[in-house]
């Protein structure tokens, strides 16, 4: 494996989500740089079905009280004040004869995946978070979501503590999700 290739690994082999971060995050030229390599996605016709909603200060308190509306609440939840950025994943599907709705979302799913990578590759402290309130008529009309339009959750993003532990994830066990397409009847193989 060459050196870029390995760190490429070591990147991924050590992602982790983080539910705590400071204050601190990416300023948007930094955000817009990492999102223009995210875009490059596996794209079926090339539709880019997807966009990234930025929301920061008071836009979490809008989010917050779209939220609370959805659950019937009064007031604004502090879930969106977690993190100083959050980035709101949006499935934008697109009219296609080729490329049906479910792959246009795995396609949004994918950018923010990748996004979430560079993220934390770039020092960045970040989770995906979601919730049932995730597609409710409060929180898409807070984000101006179009008839076309869903949103997937949020990637929360700040600053990686300090004093923060080790991630809690263990290695997966590749042979228990990898395997050969079965063998026709009659196959020795």
């Amino acid at each position: 494996m060459s050196a870029l290739s390995e760190a490429v690994y070591e990147a991924v082999a050590g992602r982790r989500s983080w539910s705590r971060v400071t204050a601190d995050a990416p300023t948007h030229e930094e955000l817009a740089r990492l999102v223009g390599a995210a875009g490059r996605v596996a794209d079926h016709s090339s539709l880019r079905p997807w966009r990234l909603i930025e929301l920061r200060g008071d836009d979490r308190e809008r989010l917050g009280r779209a939220i609370n509306k959805a659950e019937g609440q009064k007031g604004a939840s502090t879930k969106p004040q977690r993190a100083p950025l959050l980035i709101a994943v949006v499935a934008s599907y697109r009219k296609s004869g080729k490329v049906p709705r479910w792959e246009q979302e795995a396609v949004a799913s994918g950018v923010a995946h990748v996004l979430s990578l560079l993220l934390d590759d770039a020092g960045w402290g970040v989770i995906w978070r979601t919730g049932h309130y995730t597609r409710s008529k409060a929180v898409a009309k807070a984000h101006g979501l179009k008839k076309n339009e869903e949103l997937l959750g949020w990637l929360y993003v700040g600053g990686k503590p300090a004093d923060a532990r080790p991630g809690r994830r263990t290695p997966i066990e590749p042979d228990r999700f990898l395997s050969r397409m079965p063998a026709p009847k009659g196959d020795t193989r």
